[in-house]
């Protein structure tokens, strides 16, 4: 394995804990900002479709992040990045619920049956759900005492972060109605980290056979 630095980079508690209070201020302020712009119509001609758009990257792009801490805590080495998995992964929660809230508030006007149509006739929504629902057992399951309690199966759960991903790009794809333009950046970011992780890939299908 390539290195980047030729000895560990460690976090102090005081930089750790700096960075992930700048995070969460950083997160809060621009969800708050962005729901404050839309509510007084000042997200352009259509603020529903600009907070469905933004949500929906950033949920994307905390998923990309999430996943780019393990094999880049390797490569530095830096294991003490591993601290802030946790966090950009229920970030990327938070990202998908509130695209859902907006999506089910402002287009459906909270109309459970609608929604239920929605999701069984729109394929893109039906995987958009998919990927939400993955991403909420991965944040409720997500404290220490949980996955000590779930022993092996915690790590094969939690595995499944690789299929919110691509259930998430596919959804983003047929959104747009189109695989090239914004979409085919996303993907090919997407792949990139799944091709960083094929030696984890391998293993689990040697696991299983």
């Amino acid at each position: 394995m390539v290195t980047l630095l030729s000895k560990p980079l460690r976090l102090s508690a005081r930089v750790r804990k700096s960075v992930k209070a700048l995070l969460h201020v950083a997160a809060i302020l621009f969800l708050a900002g962005l729901f404050y712009l839309g509510v007084t119509d000042r997200l352009g001609a259509d603020p529903v479709d600009t907070l469905l758009h933004y949500t929906g990257i950033w949920t994307l792009i905390s998923l990309f992040i999430c996943l780019t801490l393990s094999p880049l805590s390797k490569h530095l080495p830096c294991g003490d990045l591993m601290r802030f998995r946790r966090m950009t992964g229920i970030y990327a929660f938070v990202f998908a619920f509130c695209h859902f809230l907006t999506y089910a508030l402002f287009e459906l006007q909270l109309n459970i049956s609608l929604l239920g149509e929605e999701i069984v006739k729109r394929p893109y929504i039906t995987v958009g759900m998919a990927a939400l629902l993955i991403l909420l057992a991965l944040t409720a399951t997500s404290t220490s005492n949980i996955r000590r309690r779930m022993g092996k199966r915690w790590q094969q759960l939690h595995n499944s972060i690789y299929l919110a991903m691509l259930l998430g790009l596919l959804h983003f794809t047929w959104s747009q109605k189109t695989f090239w333009q914004e979409p085919v950046f996303y993907w090919l970011i997407g792949l990139s980290l799944l091709i960083l992780r094929k030696d984890k890939f391998q293993r689990l299908l040697r696991r299983r056979r």
